[in-house]
């Protein structure tokens, strides 16, 4: 159902992560070149690990390529006694998995009668044309379709890895990624703060720089820096001061340190580890901590071996003391240049 007007004028705005969910959304990973030097089997398990931690927390609605692939994942299932009502699977389409960037950016309103879902339909070109995204185009469509909402369409690319929401009114973002030249021909920064403050419904908009080593998507935020509270920011630092991240990730904790929200007051800003550098056929990967996902009752925390894993747990479970903090390995999934939050997408609910 295509929406004639902008979101913030019929009242919406994007949710905050930690606010309720009816569902999250995931993609089966199929696509062997995104883990050109990993067996899909692991990759597939890590994917079951999430999948068993989100039972009982929110419905897993999981995209499948085809019916063969259906039916052996319903058998997967099975042996792993995960209960056939906890995933629902459908078939849809897609080059790859990141249905982060490619999936349906979900807005709610409230009203008397109750809480509304709607969501934003952005293009995704595969972050500035880097591989081919026609069938991810077309997933979000898919989606729309089967859930019969209301549909806006902005009608410029953003993915939804390079927005961050307190759901008060703020988004974090970057530049490197939202007015790079390979997206929208590198729209200028007012013009782009407009998009998002009429489809996302914010008043204020944080610029932070993206750089991260080996990712391909020229600096998403929510591998630097995650709300966990309306005023509460974690920020990505590295503390090797010769590591080729300090000075950038330096930066964004100095421009956060000096960020106020709506009401003027400072965010409180905590700086969270950078885990241990990590390669994959000599090339740097974008590991980071941040890129983790707060479920209803869980939180899936990517990890990557070593002391870093379990101060990152503590630190979520400081924040979330009522969910339970999950801690995936994800060796194995950043090897595809993205970690947890990259391959999932949160459904908010309205009941």
């Amino acid at each position: 159902m295509p929406q004639p007007n902008f979101p913030e004028s019929s009242g919406y705005r994007m949710p905050a992560e930690w606010e309720a969910h009816s569902g999250v959304w995931l993609t089966w990973p199929h696509s062997q070149p995104t883990w050109p030097n990993q067996n899909l089997a692991d990759v597939e398990e890590a994917y079951l690990l999430m999948i068993q931690a989100l039972e009982g927390s929110e419905t897993v609605q999981l995209l499948v390529p085809d019916f063969a692939t259906r039916k052996r994942i319903i058998e997967i299932l099975k042996n792993r006694g995960v209960a056939r009502e906890a995933v629902r699977l459908h078939i849809i389409a897609t080059n790859d998995s990141w249905i982060r960037d490619y999936g349906p950016n979900f807005i709610v309103r409230e009203d008397a009668v109750g809480r509304h879902l709607a969501m934003n339909k952005w293009n995704f070109d595969s972050w500035g044309g880097k591989y081919d995204w026609t069938l991810d185009n077309r997933a979000g469509d898919h989606i729309s379709a089967g859930l019969s909402i209301p549909t806006f369409r902005p009608n410029i690319v953003l993915e939804g890895g390079a927005i961050e929401v307190n759901g008060k009114g703020v988004c974090l973002t970057t530049e490197s990624c939202l007015l790079n030249t390979n997206r929208n021909g590198g729209l200028a920064r007012d013009t782009m703060e407009n998009y998002l403050r009429r489809y996302l419904g914010v008043q204020q908009v944080i610029w932070l720089n993206g750089d991260l080593k080996g990712d391909d998507t020229d600096g998403h935020i929510d591998n630097l820096a995650r709300f966990v509270a309306p005023n509460t920011i974690l920020c990505a630092v590295e503390e090797n001061k010769k590591d080729e991240h300090y000075e950038s990730l330096q930066k964004n904790l100095e421009c956060l340190n000096k960020a106020s929200n709506l009401e003027g007051q400072p965010f409180e800003v905590i700086p969270i580890p950078m885990p241990d550098r990590l390669e994959d056929d000599g090339m740097r990967l974008p590991a980071s901590y941040a890129n983790f996902y707060i479920g209803n009752h869980c939180i899936l925390l990517p990890g990557y071996g070593g002391d870093k894993d379990q101060q990152m747990k503590e630190i979520l479970e400081s924040y979330f003391p009522e969910r339970r903090v999950a801690l995936i390995p994800s060796q194995i999934l950043v090897c595809g240049l993205g970690s947890i939050h990259c391959i999932t997408q949160q459904q908010p609910a309205v009941a």
